[in-house]
């Protein structure tokens, strides 16, 4: 059995979205991989992006760029270059010339219905707020909607570290350690925050790359204070992936009971 599909069995509505994948396949996990996350001058790098069996091989499906977002340390958006989706991931380029940490996320928001018809015949039904009234009948039947929110993200600096621009929406990564002063042996905090206010009690999980060759997972599993916070020391270098998922009942159409907040990121911890 495959390491990540019997340990994380979890993925989120929002996270599904993004990739294009069905809402049965729960155990497979999204990643944006950067070439390089800390660079000495301006140069070129390229990023790949997936959703996969094991984590950072491309051996499922490619993860849609449609989301995609590219601030820069000054808070302008950059756009990429040489996008590409292939049968198993997606790809794209991008001139970093600024100082400072570059944030890269793939951004989802939408809403997922379930209904009978007027006939009694069950459908579903995936949209935004405005095509809601338009393409679900108001004579729906057994009507279930939930709202979801979701962001894959990974980070690249040049040169000295800056302060992540956030939006205040959603589920949101604060560093408190600087991305790109992450180092084996080292403590490193972060916090998470849901619409701008810190996030107590959300569980996260950290798990190290390479899983394809590694019997056991060896997930690290974190859980937020009151100020949203987390610690962690990182046990040896690599690529690693963060998860975390909240929910709450801050919907923006009155028929969504709930909302389903996601998040992924990955970091690179250096020797």
């Amino acid at each position: 059995m495959n390491i990540l599909r019997k340990h994380l069995t979890h993925i989120s509505f929002g996270l599904l979205a993004l990739a294009g994948v069905s809402g049965t396949a729960q155990a497979h996990n999204v990643w944006l991989l950067p070439s390089s996350t800390v660079l000495s001058k301006a140069e070129w790098i390229t990023v790949d992006a997936a959703v996969s069996n094991d984590l950072f091989f491309f051996n499922h499906v490619p993860l849609r760029l449609d989301g995609l977002t590219v601030t820069a340390p000054d808070g302008s958006t950059l756009a990429p270059q040489n996008l590409h989706t292939g049968k198993l991931r997606s790809v794209f380029d991008l001139q970093l010339t600024q100082q400072g940490t570059y944030r890269l996320a793939v951004i989802n928001a939408g809403l997922f219905a379930s209904y009978k018809d007027k006939a009694g015949q069950p459908k579903r039904w995936r949209g935004n707020a405005e095509s809601f009234a338009r393409e679900v009948p108001s004579d729906a039947t057994d009507l279930r909607v939930t709202e979801s929110a979701g962001r894959v993200e990974t980070f690249v600096t040049v040169g000295k570290p800056t302060p992540l621009r956030l939006t205040g929406k959603g589920l949101e990564l604060v560093p408190v350690t600087p991305v790109a002063d992450l180092a084996r042996g080292d403590k490193a905090t972060f916090a998470f925050h849901v619409d701008g206010k810190p996030a107590e009690g959300l569980e996260v999980k950290l798990v190290l790359g390479g899983t394809r060759y590694r019997d056991a997972v060896g997930a690290i599993d974190a859980r937020t204070d009151a100020k949203g916070e987390f610690t962690v020391t990182w046990p040896q270098a690599g690529v690693y992936w963060i998860d975390a998922d909240a929910k709450d009942e801050k919907t923006s159409l009155p028929q969504a009971k709930e909302r389903r907040l996601s998040y992924v990121g990955t970091v690179e911890v250096l020797p």
